[in-house]
């Protein structure tokens, strides 16, 4: 089974005031420029990237992050990416999670999964928990939501954690209470079982990843819980996201954690950074791109898509 994991930026279809439908492009709005006309005339543009990776990654589970509804996953499935050779995903969903902006989950499958389940209305004290200071007793734990896909034996939890913008130190125990959290879902569906196989995935917005000390996504790997698929690339080559404009920071927000059974039956799965879609802004990485990539834009998105094969699944 080959899974990736994409963020795609802010992927809306809207309706003009003539009916016809048109996308937003892979943009914040919160980049110089990036709120113009001429920035708005590049959005169909950026899709047709989008979809370009997508069918370069011929996976067999595609796990979004910031997909506005289904219509939107829908339409770009069956216009973009088909026109981009993609493979059919006959299962598609993208469920309305808690994110105000319309930043929600999605899922496009080439065959059938078993289960499909969100947890968007998990509360703290649904675990014993209590929110962090300042956050409303009533506010869900997960800032967008987390999913859990089944198939077979194997079970993907995909999410996307709070950012550390516009103010990481108040964004730091929310995104610790969100991976607490998950670690609790995770517990709850395999219990003690030594072989359970499981995947945590998706963009967890830790500014400088999962295993470094005063992370707030130590509650996922402390105590051996989970195996860091990412630390199996060469170091230099993790990053997946590089902030835009001069002199911008790379990271790796994007996160593939295995549970220690699915590490030891895939010792040879190494995550694939997908970064032909990457705009020139991104410098460090120095391998193909689409020809239709721009210095900032076009660009398929700010994130890399991340590839990994589970031969055999």
């Amino acid at each position: 089974m080959r899974i990736l994991s994409f963020n795609v930026q802010n992927m809306r279809l809207r309706r003009t005031r003539a009916g016809a439908l048109r996308f937003d492009g892979a943009r914040d709005g919160d980049t110089p420029g990036d709120d113009t006309p001429a920035a708005a005339a590049l959005d169909l543009a950026d899709r047709r990237l989008t979809a370009r990776v997508l069918a370069q990654a011929r996976a067999d589970v595609v796990a979004l992050q910031e997909v506005f509804d289904q219509e939107t996953l829908d339409y770009f499935h069956d216009h973009l990416m088909r026109a981009a050779g993609a493979v059919e995903y006959p299962y598609r969903a993208c469920l309305r999670g808690n994110d105000g902006g319309g930043r929600h989950l999605a899922v496009l499958s080439r065959r059938p999964w078993d289960a499909l389940h969100s947890h968007s209305a998990l509360m703290a004290g649904d675990m014993g928990l209590v929110n962090p200071p300042g956050v409303a007793p009533q506010t869900p734990v997960f800032r967008r939501d987390c999913l859990s896909l089944r198939y077979g034996a194997l079970t993907l939890y995909l999410c996307h954690f709070k950012a550390p913008w516009p103010d990481p130190q108040a964004a730091w125990p929310v995104r610790r209470l969100e991976a607490q959290a998950l670690r609790w879902l995770v517990t709850r569906d395999s219990g003690d079982d030594p072989d359970a196989l499981w995947m945590i995935l998706g963009d967890l917005n830790e500014p400088e990843g999962p295993a470094t000390p005063g992370s707030a996504l130590l509650p996922l790997t402390q105590g051996g819980f989970s195996v860091d698929m990412m630390a199996r690339v060469p170091d230099g080559g993790r990053w997946t996201f590089r902030e835009p404009g001069e002199g911008g920071r790379y990271g790796r927000p994007d996160t593939m954690l295995a549970s220690p059974a699915l590490a030891r039956r895939w010792p040879n799965a190494c995550p694939v950074m997908l970064r032909t879609g990457l705009s020139w802004e991104a410098a460090r990485y120095d391998g193909p791109r689409f020809a239709d990539v721009g210095a900032h834009r076009p660009h398929a998105s700010d994130h890399a898509g991340v590839l990994v094969d589970l031969t055999g699944m």
